[in-house]
């Protein structure tokens, strides 16, 4: 079948020889159509091709094998092979040609590659032929021959292919046989190219002559009836057929197949009976039959209308055709059509259909369909002048299930959370997963703004009870940011982005609450942003510098231990807080460079120190579960010349909850080289006794708020202190009183039997020189005030 591309030219009646040769292509003609179809033919002789000239290359190498080097003919054979592979490579790219537009590059890329391959079978008549015998020379002749009249035969199509290797190599051999003094070897040749020559021209011809017939026939019958036509291009499986009455006649073996019966009990009967199943005797068709049945009646033509048929009580989905048609009288004889089962292909489409709008893991809602429910909301809310509301939910802890537990019990977790979600809903609320462990509600009517704060808390109670996920109980919140449209945002992106700084609000401010949008949201988020940007640049600019407060015993009040604190004093904001920038770094992975120059700084100061003293250095989750972690306390240590036992290491509880095997070997890391470890914050985060008891910590640091309770005479307080005291005293751990303040405070935690104190009744955090100067001879460090300046 000749494929083709629009054209409003036709196809030549004429074939001249320059056109055939592709030279002119003569105007008023579709020429361009018929040379797609010369070098789409390529791809089809491409290997036959291929095999025929390596048999050829293989066989001229034994002729020469024994007269010429090995390596020459080696090397001879690897430009033929490298040609071939090439010019196979382009004809099978035109594979297609005659069914698009040909480029001028194309082409002469083909012709680049014949001529290459022609002047690597030359090679041999250059360089190999004068240091061959005459017979050699007349085999060698001989399977040269016989490529230039595979070439003629093989392609018919391409002529210009053809008289380009029979030339170049013929050429080549006449130039060879004149040199040698072979006049009658160089007349023959010259025959023989010249009759290669007119056989190819005259082959291609012919060939194009056979596709415009072949195209003139194809378009006689191309105006046939839509039945046949849609037949013949496969767009149906089987032909149907009705009377006036439109019962079934001439029923064929396909239609019976199609309706699950014999087609001897299906002749005769009511087409619309035989699909309609149950349907038939309850009257209520689905739409698309009962289309079909008014069609039917009005006696209209029809294309491809997609029925629901109920076949032996399962519904399918044909796609029917079909024409009315008449007598020899004109008079209406019923319908012929064709027809196909496309029930898989429907269910496909809806399939996809569903896997574009819901979310496969919880089967909400996603992003997609939330986002047109909102734009929804937000034309409806616009047009009758009321609100609508979209909610931004974020779990709660969810990372720290997710990393500990696994992938697998973290998407279960969110299946449980999205059926809690469901259940909270209404008929005006829609809610969906925007993803990870991020949700959306949409509230489609928000006059009343109660009722979106009910719904927020509504959904926080539900989400923080507690989950039973594979015998595992699992406790997480939720954190909600909320914007009102279109008061908050006049389109979907920005209502989104607004209920997203609401929704970082709430999670800034501990989770669990729910915090509406703001206008001075943007302001924060765009200082935020800022101190980022200056962060990233902070290392840079050298604008970091460290502190330290002193740790004194807490019978002599001698300095044991330093406590390397950050200060930022940026160039842009002045100076910042650590509360500040130090969350910040860490959301940002910022953490891990600036720890590490926190490490190579405090370890080289501590060298200045007395050899008694140690230097502790906080550490965050994100620097304890960095895989260069032990090697960036090994490169300051090594860099500073600090024994490793004056460098303690202070990390809290909460590095367990990311991944707790992982922060526990890196731990041990850091003990093997003999590094010391404390638990900084005790009792205030996830305290778990076990890995207090597997982890041999060198000091457990008290809360400062048990310090202050103590002091007040809070029951619990006391309590606790003498239980931590009591566990490290039994566990050979030192304990660390932080946030020393009064004297009243310094008492209590003496007799509680705490070893070590920091607080500012000892010291305010001090620069690196003020912190050399406390080792110089000077009055006791307690006595006075000024000591705690």
């Amino acid at each position: 079948m000749l494929r083709h591309y629009p054209s409003s030219a036709t196809l030549p009646a004429a074939l001249p020889a320059l056109a055939v040769l592709g030279l002119t292509d003569p105007k008023g003609e579709d020429w361009a159509r018929l040379r797609g179809l010369q070098y789409s033919s390529l791809a089809g002789a491409a290997l036959t091709r291929m095999l025929i000239q390596c048999c050829g290359a293989l066989a001229s190498a034994w002729l020469f094998l024994g007269h010429i080097s090995i390596f020459a003919i080696l090397a001879w054979l690897a430009a033929i092979f490298a040609t071939l592979y090439h010019g196979q490579r382009i004809d099978r790219s035109l594979a297609d040609a005659d069914r698009r537009r040909l480029s001028h590059d194309e082409v002469k890329a083909q012709s680049l590659a014949a001529t290459a391959n022609a002047l690597a079978w030359v090679l041999p008549i250059a360089c190999f032929g004068f240091m061959a015998d005459a017979q050699i020379q007349l085999k060698f002749w001989t399977v040269l021959a016989m490529l230039m009249t595979a070439s003629a035969i093989l392609l018919p199509a391409v002529p210009m292919r053809t008289l380009m290797f029979t030339g170049i190599v013929g050429g080549a051999g006449i130039v060879y046989f004149l040199f040698e003094g072979a006049f009658d070897m160089a007349a023959i040749a010259i025959a023989f190219v010249a009759t290669v020559f007119l056989g190819a021209i005259e082959n291609a011809r012919r060939f194009l002559a056979t596709k415009v017939a072949e195209a003139g026939v194809l378009e006689r019958n191309e105006v046939v009836s839509l039945l046949l036509r849609e037949f013949e291009e496969g767009e149906a499986d089987w032909l149907w057929q009705i009377d006036p009455a439109r019962r079934v006649r001439a029923v064929s073996p396909r239609f019976a197949y199609a309706l699950g019966e014999d087609a001897r009990d299906v002749e005769g009967k009511p087409f619309i009976q035989l699909v309609a199943g149950s349907a038939w005797e309850s009257g209520q068709f689905p739409s698309s039959l009962h289309d079909l049945a008014e069609r039917l009646k009005r006696r209209e033509n029809f294309s491809n209308l997609l029925v629901r048929v109920t076949i032996h009580g399962q519904p399918r989905w044909w796609e029917l055709s079909g024409t009315p048609k008449l007598d020899e009288n004109g008079m209406f004889d019923g319908f012929r059509g064709v027809g196909s089962d496309v029930t898989e292909a429907r269910e496909s489409s809806d399939k996809i259909a569903y896997l574009a709008r819901y979310d496969t893991l919880t089967g909400l809602p996603n992003r997609m369909m939330l986002t047109e429910a909102l734009g929804d909301a937000l034309t409806f809310a616009e047009q009758w002048r009321t609100r609508c509301a979209f909610l931004m939910i974020d779990l709660d802890r969810f990372k720290a299930v997710n990393d500990s537990l696994g992938h697998l019990i973290g998407d279960q977790l969110l299946a449980r959370v999205s059926e809690r979600l469901k259940e909270q809903m209404t008929e005006s609320e829609l809610c969906g997963r925007l993803g990870g462990d991020e949700f959306g509600i949409v509230i489609r009517d928000a006059s009343d703004l109660d009722h979106v704060n009910r719904v927020a808390e509504r959904v926080i109670e539900r989400l923080s009870q507690p989950y039973e996920v594979d015998h595992h109980t699992l406790f997480v919140g939720a954190s909600i940011g909320s914007a009102i449209g279109p008061h908050d945002g006049a389109t979907v992106e920005t209502l989104m982005r607004n209920a997203d700084l609401a929704l970082y609000r709430a999670k800034d401010g501990g989770g669990g609450a729910h915090y509406t949008y703001e206008p001075a949201l943007h302001a924060h988020a765009e200082e935020r942003r800022q101190l980022e940007f200056a962060l990233r640049r902070a290392l840079e600019s050298d604008e970091f510098s460290l502190n330290f407060q002193p740790v004194v015993d807490a019978d002599t009040e001698a300095v044991v231990s330093f406590e390397a604190l950050l200060r930022w004093n940026s160039a842009q904001h002045g100076m910042v807080s650590p509360a500040k920038f130090i969350p910040l770094a860490e959301d940002t992975r910022l953490i891990v460079p600036i720890g590490e120059w926190i490490l190579r700084q405090a370890c080289q100061e501590a060298t200045r120190w007395p050899s008694h003293v140690r230097v502790a250095v906080n550490v965050s989750c994100e620097q304890l579960l960095d895989s260069n972690f032990a090697a960036s306390i090994v490169g300051s240590l090594s860099a500073s010349g600090l024994p490793a036992h004056r460098l303690e290491i202070e990390v809290t509880e909460s590095i367990f909850l990311r991944d707790a095997a992982m922060a526990r070997a890196a731990l041990e890391q850091v003990m093997a080289l003999g590094c010391g470890v404390a638990l900084d914050d005790f009792g205030t985060g996830y305290s778990s006794l076990g890995y207090i008891r597997n982890l041999r910590f060198s000091t457990i640091k008290v809360d400062r708020s048990f310090v202050q309770g103590a002091a007040g005479g809070n029951p619990e307080s006391l309590a606790i202190i003498r239980a931590v005291v009591a566990m490290a005293d039994s566990l050979e751990m030192s304990t660390t009183a932080e946030g020393v303040e009064t004297e009243a405070e310094l008492a209590i935690v003496r007799k509680l039997g705490c070893r070590k104190i920091q607080g500012y009744y000892f010291g305010r955090p001090m620069v690196a020189a003020d912190a050399l100067k406390l080792f110089q001879p000077r009055p006791p460090l307690h006595s006075g005030k000024a000591n705690a300046a």
